[in-house]
């Protein structure tokens, strides 16, 4: 068997990421399989009933794009071209440890990046459906779940019963709702931690494949957070709280949402895929077709590939209450054109509302890095003047 190596900066990475090569470079060597994956729309019961380990792949780094680049035009998402990099540099372990790797039908970039991947390794491609309208879409979603069903059995040789995806499911289920009871600490007044913080807990445990363990460390981390703040001082909040939606933003996070947490705001609500909307669709694990019930909870997620999107038009407005806040701040990942056009609607909305609201366009470089900050600067200013 060839030697399963670590990445040749490993001292070099986050501590949690660190951990989760141990943990997967361990699990390999004892004969576990891993599935890879890029999206939400994953139904991870499935590779959970196989018994895979399920890892996220999407790059956050601009680490790997030039090399990307060298395949890929350079006016790509980001997200795409980071991802793709790692895996051409294999400077990713959880990509180059993947038995196979999921893909999914949302973007056309990632899509064609498919297919290069699938020089690489084993693919599997989900066609998600464009749209929850006409009636008919939600037959052939299913339908492609079952398609999915019958190549991880074939795959990896298992059977997956009933049984084995409804015990899936709930367990998928309690992880969901806890990290949701976890985000939605941040509807306290002032909020008890701080958004980068919470945003990097959150990333770390899809690199926790203890689903056990994952669970336990969100119920104690909320705990603890909810034991810090009974002892804080509760002064009445002056710093603004931001609603942040659009694109992914693990690649942009310190430079948007720790520029606007310099500046005196909290982001108290993430709304896109990485945040709070997939954690509230969660599978009726009491249906008689359990398959039914799982391509129907992913399907409910308000992602800017579906036509129309309302989903997303709906949860915006629900969440500014919820949460309290005084701003939506919408970030899209340049060339995403989806999230793009989108910023249009998004913006009416806010304006109907009469919540302030600002876009911003960026990559995973840090060439416009003082540019957001004095950006985010001034908006933040002109929400406190607003108040005044």
């Amino acid at each position: 068997m060839e030697e399963l190596k670590l990445p040749e900066h490993f001292e070099e990475y986050a501590e949690g990421r660190k951990a989760g090569f141990l943990k997967m470079k361990a699990a390999k060597e004892q004969g576990k399989k891993v599935a890879g994956y890029f999206c939400t729309f994953t139904p991870l019961e499935v590779l959970d009933a196989a018994g895979l380990l399920s890892v996220g792949l999407c790059g956050m780094s601009n680490e790997t794009v030039s090399a990307a680049e060298t395949v890929l035009p350079k006016n790509l998402c980001p997200l795409v071209k980071s991802s793709y990099g790692f895996a051409l540099t294999d400077k990713c372990p959880y990509t180059y440890w993947s038995d196979v790797i999921i893909g999914e039908t949302t973007c056309d970039a990632k899509k064609k990046m498919y297919e290069l991947l699938g020089e690489r390794k084993k693919m599997f491609v989900l066609h998600l459906p464009q749209g929850i309208e006409p009636a008919y879409v939600k037959a052939q979603w299913r339908s492609e779940l079952r398609r999915f069903v019958a190549f991880i059995e074939k795959e990896f040789q298992v059977e997956l019963t009933d049984e084995k995806l409804r015990a899936a499911a709930k367990k998928r289920n309690q992880l969901r709702s806890e990290r949701l009871r976890l985000m939605e600490v941040q509807k306290l007044s002032p909020a008890p931690i701080s958004g980068v913080k919470l945003y990097k807990f959150m990333e770390g445990l899809s690199f926790n494949f203890d689903l056990d363990n994952a669970i336990a460390a969100v119920k104690s981390l909320r705990a603890e957070i909810l034991k810090e703040y009974e002892l804080a001082d509760k002064t009445p909040a002056k710093r603004r709280r931001i609603l942040i939606t659009g694109c992914p933003i693990g690649g942009v996070l310190d430079k948007v949402v720790g520029a606007i947490e310099r500046s005196d705001a909290d982001v108290v609500c993430f709304e896109n895929c990485s945040g709070i909307k997939a954690m509230r669709c969660l599978v009726d694990t009491e249906r008689e077709d359990i398959v039914d019930a799982i391509a129907d909870a992913y399907l409910d997620i308000g992602c800017s590939v579906m036509t129309p999107n309302e989903k997303r038009m709906e949860n915006i407005p629900k969440l500014i209450g919820e949460f309290r806040c005084d701003a939506v701040i919408d970030v899209t990942l340049q060339t995403c054109l989806t999230y793009a056009v989108e910023t249009r609607s998004v913006r009416r909305l806010c304006e109907e509302l009469s919540v302030p609201y600002m876009s911003l366009e960026t990559d995973y470089s840090q060439e416009d890095g003082g540019q957001l900050d004095t950006r985010i600067a001034a908006f933040i200013e002109m929400l406190a003047e607003q108040r005044k």
